[in-house]
């Protein structure tokens, strides 16, 4: 996973779960609350689809358990997702039919974000499988015009008097 260490603004929130199908709806919800807190809203659904793919993936295919760990990092323009499990094998794009109603996870992940992949952990110990967001440009923020209020100058009530009396 790429990670910039060296950014003291960076952001993380992590979570360990065994990936179960009735779980992925609870990250999903999580996830999607995290991202509202950092008001990443744009990225719900792109960050939320990615990953149910990734721990359905683990679901279906890691061994010898279950168990895995998602990793959120905000880190300049970029919001990584990572998903780390104990299966060390790595997880290839299939190719697919268009009927296909399985098989398609890592095609997704590739489709939607702007770059992904995968690292082995260290001693055997399984890996990780990321994908890259983009933040939204934020929008200048636009600061509301202020209407100046003068002060009336209020004339003098013996200057009123006089120009009165001209007309």
């Amino acid at each position: 996973m790429q990670e910039d260490q060296a950014d003291p603004a960076a952001r993380e929130c992590a979570l360990e779960l065994e990936a179960h199908p009735y779980r992925i709806q609870q990250i999903r919800r999580i996830v999607s609350a995290q991202l509202r807190y950092w008001r990443l809203d744009p990225l719900i659904d792109a960050a939320s689809t990615g990953i149910s793919e990734l721990l359905a993936n683990v679901h279906r295919h890691a061994k010898p358990d279950k168990q895995c760990a998602v990793k959120l990092t905000l880190a300049g323009d970029r919001l990584t997702v990572a998903v780390a499990d104990h299966d060390p094998r790595l997880p290839f794009v299939q190719p697919t039919e268009p009927t296909a109603t399985t098989g398609r996870g890592l095609t997704l992940v590739e489709a939607m974000s702007d770059s992904w992949g995968t690292d082995l952990l260290p001693q055997d110990a399984g890996k990780v499988v990321w994908f890259v967001l983009r933040t939204p440009v934020a929008a200048p923020t636009l600061v509301p015009l202020r209407t100046a209020v003068l002060p009336i100058e209020r004339p003098a009530p013996e200057r009123v008097a006089a120009v009165a009396s001209v007309a």
